[in-house]
């Protein structure tokens, strides 16, 4: 009965781990350079599956130009943000900021899709809004020294990276949700959403700019990361996300899916040897309530 929201948990929970995996890779490489050997890669495993198993046929002409939409908003603007967030604020922070996509989605299915919005899911978007805000403010103590804690350039910049991913985000499957409830398939869907921010991404850096460029050459430990993180992230986590929204409402599949901040914060612990800070926790928690109220709604 809730496989498309255990789906969506499950997606959370890939991030979660993916977010630890690419913090050193995003920052060796750079954002752009990082996502688009990432979404190189990720977009030649995907395809070779849908060839392998004949699941392009499942996806109509007609239902091109929204994919493509929703993969240009949702993962080539979306990703990039995502990426140029955690090279300033760490996966912490950028977690947690990403996790407003919920209250956005929640918002827009309304908006636009006429999903039913009861009182109680609207305090659960209020609720994640205000875990968010905690887990930004009081998400620290001073004794944490592991880099991932610190915050580089001006903390409003950061936040405003961190609000652009997660609206893209939002935007990009309130796009994507009409074509997945005909029965595409997702890997196929997600091979053309990955492909397309992929191509934008080589676009990008093909522009006479040194801010596009890799900050550093690319080796084979960390393409071997790359690869592993796009394989749980997009991979994996992506096609779980469409399989959900293949049968749950966006603000459900999104607010469950942003329960990433709350499942990264022991994985943090384990990595960093450092416990995370009371605010933390507590703006975790908070997002974990608000989940459960829309849910529940």
């Amino acid at each position: 009965m809730f496989i498309y929201e255990f789906a969506a948990l499950a997606a959370a929970l890939t991030w979660a781990m993916t977010g630890l995996i690419s913090a050193g890779p995003a920052a060796h490489l750079g954002a752009i350079a990082f996502n688009r050997v990432r979404m190189a890669m990720v977009f030649v495993m995907l395809a070779a599956y849908a060839t392998v198993t004949g699941t392009w046929q499942t996806i109509g002409t007609d239902q091109l130009p929204a994919i493509l939409a929703s993969g240009f908003i949702g993962i080539f603007l979306g990703d990039t943000a995502l990426f140029l967030t955690m090279n300033r604020m760490g996966p912490r922070r950028t977690a947690i900021l990403f996790s407003l996509n919920a209250p956005m989605s929640v918002l827009l299915g309304w908006l636009f899709l006429g999903e039913y919005l009861p009182p109680s899911a609207l305090i659960g978007a209020l609720l994640t809004f205000a875990g968010v805000v905690l887990a930004i403010a009081y998400g620290k103590r001073r004794s944490q020294l592991h880099h991932w804690e610190n915050v580089k350039g001006p903390l409003w910049a950061g936040i405003l990276l961190g609000l652009a991913a997660a609206l893209a985000q939002s935007i990009g499957s309130l796009i994507a949700r009409p074509v997945m409830e005909t029965g595409v398939d997702p890997v196929a869907v997600s091979a053309l959403r990955v492909g397309t921010a992929a191509l934008g991404l080589t676009l990008l850096m093909r522009l006479p700019l040194q801010r596009f460029q890799a900050a550093n050459p690319l080796t084979w430990k960390v393409t071997s990361i790359v690869a592993l993180s796009g394989l749980l992230g997009m991979g994996v986590g992506m096609t779980l996300i469409l399989f959900a929204l293949s049968g749950g409402e966006v603000g459900i599949v999104s607010t469950l899916s942003a329960t990433t901040p709350a499942l990264q914060l022991p994985l943090l612990w384990w990595r960093t040897k450092e416990v995370p800070a009371p605010g933390a926790w507590a703006g975790a928690i908070l997002v974990i309530v608000g989940c459960a109220l829309i849910f529940n709604g």
